[in-house]
C-alpha cells in the first residue's frame, strides 16, 4: 500500500469554483488597528512600535489605514502621541492614511501634523452621545460640521463614523430610521464615506439589511457606506456577508481583533482582519492582503500589548506554522 504524501499542514482559503454574481469582486479593508485597536489597551504602546505596526500592516497589503486620533490626551492617553507618530511615519503616498479629529482643535492639530484624510465620530443614540461625546446626537453632528468643512477647505476628504447603529446598552435596539437620519446629515455636510458601527456586536444579518435599506432610502449611496462589525455574539462575518450582498465594499477591521469601545459596556474587540480576509478569499473576493504577513504582524503586536490575539484565523495559522 502506498502511503499518501503528507498534506501541507498550513491551510489556506480556497476560492470557490464559481463566482457569485451577487457579491463584489473586490473589497477595501479599512484597517483600524493602530487607532481603534489600541485606544483601550491598558499597556501604553511606544510611538516607535505604533509606527512599525503601521509599516508592517502596509507591508501585508493594507491600503486604507486609520493611524491615530487627535483627541485630548486626558480622554485617551494611549493616543497622546498623535503628532509624534505622524512625524515618524514614512508610508507610501499610495496608502490612504486617516486620522480622527473630534473637534476643531483636533482638526487644527491634525492639519498641522500633515493629515491627508479626516474622520469624524457621531452617535445614533442620545445616551451614548452623552456618555461618550458629552453632548446630544444633534450636538455631535453640530460639532462634526465645522470639522468636515475645515477639512474640505484644506482640500482633504472626510469619513463619518456612526456608533450604536444596531443596539445600545442603555437604550436597547436602535431603529434603522434613526441611523438613516444621522447618515443623511453626514452625507449632506460632505462626508464621502460613512461607517455604520455595530459598537456592541448585537447586529444580525436581517438587521444589517434593514439598516442598509433605510440608509439608502434617504439618498446615501451604497458605494459610500462601510461596515464596522464587532463579534460579541459571533455574528460579525455573517453580517459582513449580508452587507456584501447589499453591495457594501468597505469594511473596518483590526489586525488580530484588537480593540473595543472603552465607553460601551459589553463591547468586545473589532472583527479581526485575518478572519475577514480568510472568508473573502474563500469567496474569490480580492483584498490585496497577504495572510501570512498579516498574521505575523498580529503575533508581533500581541507581544507588545501583552495578550494573545482573539482572531481564530491568526491563532490557527500561527499554530500550524510553528
Amino acid at each position: 500500500m502506498t502511503t499518501p504524501a503528507n498534506p501541507d499542514p498550513v491551510w489556506r482559503p480556497a476560492p470557490h469554483e464559481f463566482a457569485d454574481p451577487s457579491l463584489p469582486s473586490a473589497v477595501r479593508i479599512y484597517e483600524v488597528g493602530p487607532r481603534d485597536g489600541l485606544q483601550a489597551e491598558s499597556t501604553l504602546v511606544p510611538t516607535a512600535v505604533k509606527a512599525e505596526f503601521c509599516r508592517r500592516l502596509v507591508a501585508a497589503g493594507v491600503q486604507s489605514l486609520e493611524v491615530t486620533s487627535f483627541v485630548s490626551p486626558k480622554w485617551i492617553p494611549q493616543l497622546a502621541d498623535a503628532e509624534s507618530l505622524m512625524a515618524e511615519l514614512d508610508l507610501p503616498d499610495t496608502v490612504r492614511q486617516v486620522v480622527l479629529a473630534p473637534n476643531q482643535r483636533g482638526l487644527e492639530r491634525a492639519l498641522t501634523a500633515g493629515a491627508r484624510e479626516i474622520a469624524v465620530f457621531v452617535s445614533a443614540t442620545e445616551t451614548f452621545a452623552r456618555k461618550n461625546l458629552n453632548t446630544t446626537v444633534a450636538g455631535a453632528l453640530g460639532n462634526a460640521r465645522p470639522v468636515v468643512e475645515g477639512a474640505h477647505a484644506a482640500g482633504i476628504e472626510t469619513r463619518g463614523y456612526i456608533s450604536m447603529c444596531f443596539g445600545d446598552p442603555w437604550e436597547g435596539r436602535v431603529d434603522p430610521g434613526r441611523v438613516a437620519a444621522v447618515a443623511a446629515e453626514l452625507a449632506g455636510m460632505g462626508c464621502t464615506s460613512i461607517s455604520l458601527g455595530d459598537t456592541i456586536g448585537v447586529a444580525t444579518p436581517g438587521h444589517v439589511r434593514a439598516v442598509l435599506d433605510a440608509v439608502q432610502a434617504v439618498g446615501v449611496p451604497i458605494g459610500s457606506i462601510a461596515g464596522h462589525f464587532h463579534d460579541t455574539y459571533g455574528q460579525a462575518l455573517a453580517n459582513v456577508h449580508a452587507a456584501l450582498i447589499a453591495g457594501v465594499t468597505e469594511f473596518d477591521t483590526a489586525a488580530g481583533g484588537l480593540g473595543r469601545c472603552p465607553y460601551a459596556k459589553g463591547a468586545t474587540g473589532n472583527l479581526a482582519t485575518e478572519d475577514l480576509v480568510w472568508m473573502l478569499h474563500g469567496l474569490g473576493i480580492h483584498t490585496g492582503i497577504d495572510l501570512d504577513t498579516l498574521t505575523d504582524t498580529s503575533h508581533w503586536m500581541a507581544g507588545h500589548v501583552g495578550h494573545p490575539s482573539p482572531s481564530r484565523v491568526a491563532t490557527a495559522l500561527t499554530a500550524a506554522r510553528s
